[in-house]
């Protein structure tokens, strides 16, 4: 059964709670000196930049999948999930910010790497190809087209950039300078593992997972922990099963269960009559682009729970 979406939160208030940093979607709470509680917001980023109206309920979808996710492939990695209920550690007058949008989680020291699989090419993975034949360095066959499914999922790391920056692709070998060959060789098989499965999973709901991004923690054994988000719209490009393979025998991009109809609109978009320059302030989002965005997010998650 769906939840119900409270009313749309831009940005929560915790008066009860030190607040530690506002990303792009979630507010990071301090609970003691071990816990973290976040606070999955409605806003939306697009190009790097937070949007001024928010997508009511994304919040909330965006939790469910990340939950459902992180019980799903918990035999495969550890993940940051205390097990506790969010409101536990709110005041009365808080609950509603936090229900049903909110995770309870383990305070981790955060490894510095976007772990990024790619099992289909597509993006900025396509535009190098055809430059290069390769996707963030690695080498790829010739004759692939857009869309195209890979021989094998490639990782390809990037460097965590603040809010409002651009991650950066980087090396395989750059992540050993990082945190050395043990680790470095973990996160990469960790999260070829986390990606085959779950996208062999979501197979079966109609669905394929072209690339994902996976983030890692430390706990205090040097255990590595999955944290943040997983396999969402947000940090994943999900594309239906049914027109797959029109849209590749057309070279075209299938439609997408994410915030693409939003940056396809933002192309377009115009403040005082100039082109959107993809800087602050953003344009404001008329409703059909709101409610055609939640609509996105919400079906991925019907078909993915059932």
């Amino acid at each position: 059964m769906m939840p119900s979406s409270p009313p749309a939160l831009h940005t929560s208030h915790l008066h009860s709670l030190p607040l530690l940093a506002r990303g792009k979607v979630r507010d990071n709470y301090a609970v003691g000196t071990d816990r973290i509680l976040m606070v999955a917001t409605d806003r939306i980023s697009a190009f790097d930049v937070i949007m001024d109206d928010p997508i009511p309920g994304k919040g909330v979808l965006l939790t469910q999948m990340a939950l459902f996710w992180f019980d799903k492939l918990q035999a495969i990695c550890p993940n940051h999930l205390t097990g506790e209920t969010p409101e536990s550690v709110v005041q009365p007058d808080e609950v509603e910010q936090v229900r049903g949008r909110s995770m309870l989680v383990r305070r981790l020291h955060p490894v510095p790497i976007e772990a990024v699989v790619r099992g289909y090419l597509a993006g900025s993975g396509w535009q190098e190809y055809q430059a290069t034949q390769t996707v963030c360095g690695v080498p790829l066959p010739a004759g692939l087209s857009n869309a195209a499914r890979l021989p094998e999922p490639i990782y390809t790391p990037a460097a965590k950039a603040a809010v409002g920056a651009h991650d950066e692709n980087i090396t395989y070998e750059r992540t050993v300078q990082m945190v050395g060959p043990e680790r470095a060789a973990r996160i990469r098989d960790l999260s070829l593992a986390l990606y085959r499965s779950a996208a062999q999973f979501a197979l079966t709901r109609g669905l394929i997972i072209a690339d994902t991004k996976f983030e890692f923690g430390l706990a205090a054994d040097g255990s590595l922990v999955l944290m943040d988000e997983v396999l969402t719209p947000d940090s994943s490009r999900y594309w239906p099963v049914e027109g797959y393979e029109e849209a590749l025998a057309a070279g075209a991009n299938p439609p997408s269960f994410d915030k693409q109809f939003l940056r396809d609109w933002l192309e377009h978009a115009q403040i005082d009559g100039k082109p959107w320059n993809k800087t602050p302030p953003p344009p404001r989002l008329p409703r059909e682009v709101i409610e055609k965005t939640a609509e996105k997010y919400r079906e991925a998650l019907q078909r993915l729970m059932g």
